[in-house]
């Protein structure tokens, strides 16, 4: 998925469609202000109506947000990435992935908008609920709210420096994943299935380009 021109300014057509343009662009608050309700009420029904413990209703929780940093490395190393010479999964691949690392700066597309991020939850929700039945009301709350985490995660890596010390190897991978090799660093939210699988760099022998990085970064919004 390597693009000739990296462009800084403005953002990808993916549809020619006016109104399935428009429905490929959110904004963070959209996506969080839909999740936490749900969130929230499925915990409150796991407790009240299931009748499970609150120390089972949390295990299972964080059990589901676990099981997300797995799905979001294998999803963005295996279907993000997905290189092929087929020209329709090239099409796929760039409007769920590619159109970001063509135009990094476009803070619309960090999230999956509402209606087809509605309808893979809701696969997502059927797939776990027939394999744990009752228990996917706890574990798919979890999953959910890594995935806001990273989505969050993600816009904060472009908009800002890392507010803690501890956080600049986070913010450096995926800098290096856009400029540098994009074949290694697919943890946006944690870099623990990078050291699993080997795809993570080697922060202490890799020098941070500013110009490069500072390209990837938001542009300030001017009063």
């Amino acid at each position: 998925m390597k693009f000739d021109k990296i462009h800084n300014k403005g953002q990808a057509r993916l549809f020619k469609n006016d109104y399935l343009e428009m429905l490929t662009k959110t904004h963070p608050l959209v996506i969080w202000g839909m999740y936490i309700p749900v969130i929230t009420y499925m915990l409150y029904y796991s407790a009240t109506h299931l009748h499970f413990s609150t120390g089972f209703v949390f295990l299972i929780f964080f059990c589901g947000m676990f099981f997300w940093s797995f799905f979001e490395y294998l999803a963005h190393r295996f279907i993000f990435h997905w290189v092929s010479d087929n020209p329709t999964i090239q099409k796929i691949s760039y409007v769920l992935h590619g159109n970001h690392h063509h135009y990094p700066r476009d803070r619309q597309r960090l999230f999956m908008p509402p209606v087809p991020s509605i309808i893979i939850a809701s696969v997502l929700f059927s797939i776990f609920y027939l394999i744990m039945r009752q228990h996917a009301f706890m574990f798919f709350p979890g999953f959910i709210l890594g995935y806001l985490m990273y989505g969050t995660m993600h816009y904060a890596i472009h908009a800002w420096n890392p507010p803690f010390k501890w956080m600049k190897g986070l913010w450096r991978n995926h800098h290096l994943h856009h400029y540098k090799d994009e074949s290694k660093g697919f943890g946006v939210s944690s870099t623990l299935w990078d050291h699993v699988f080997g795809t993570m760099f080697d922060l202490k022998k890799e020098k941070e380009d500013k110009e490069k990085v500072k390209e990837l970064m938001f542009e300030k919004k001017r009063k």
